[in-house]
């Protein structure tokens, strides 16, 4: 399943949006892989609005992945997962999920990297990458640690973290395979946002086919 080179990430604290509604923009601007991020709500109230993401994505032929939760992934009909470090462990996920949905795992050194690749993921999110307000990621990892743990996995790569279009491209040249965004398509106009960030990686695969 090609997942695409731009992820958007849902974020309730950067828009004042719905979730339906700023997936809507990104989808509208050919955003084609959508994570459903959300800290806040109950279990059951992120069951529910992964349904009704799920309904609109599919309009679109888009990928839906839900963040933290395979349950609920597999219950609303999701693409797939994205796990933490301290979610439950890929074998177990992967039990829920069987071998058909997509599997991703945040990873923040080298080691976390290896690990889900030996342990059967399907993409690692790497980062943060630089500087982010998202959400308390530690220490930014940068470019060259990208470029290493690019060298040493076989697993698409996904780079995250105070991603923003002037920086994007030197992910790209680390090796990243994607980037995942929230904030800097979510402040301002989400259109014209991601819009930039899908022109950025049009040119870059223009110049570099392989």
């Amino acid at each position: 399943m090609y997942l695409g080179g731009l992820c958007f990430i849902t974020d309730n604290k950067a828009s004042r949006l719905s979730y339906e509604a700023m997936v809507i923009e990104a989808l509208k601007a050919g955003v084609r892989w959508i994570q459903y991020r959300d800290k806040e709500r109950s279990r059951g109230e992120i069951f529910r609005k992964a349904v009704e993401l799920r309904s609109i994505t599919r309009d679109y032929d888009a990928i839906l992945i839900v963040n933290d939760h395979p349950d609920i992934a597999l219950a609303a009909d999701a693409d797939g997962v994205h796990l933490g470090q301290d979610d439950l462990p890929l074998k177990e996920a992967r039990k829920i999920l069987g071998g058909n949905r997509l599997i991703g795992i945040s990873t923040h050194k080298l080691e976390h990297a290896i690990n889900a690749n030996i342990s059967g993921a399907d993409y690692i999110g790497f980062g943060p990458i630089f500087q982010t307000a998202t959400k308390d990621a530690g220490m930014p990892k940068g470019i060259s640690l990208l470029r290493k743990i690019k060298s040493e996995v076989r697993l698409p790569v996904v780079g995250i973290g105070g991603i923003k279009p002037e920086n994007a491209r030197s992910v790209f040249e680390a090796g990243a395979d994607a980037v995942a965004v929230a904030s800097a398509i979510l402040s301002g106009d989400i259109g014209e946002n991601a819009k930039r960030f899908l022109e950025i990686i049009r040119s870059y695969e223009i110049a570099h086919p392989d």
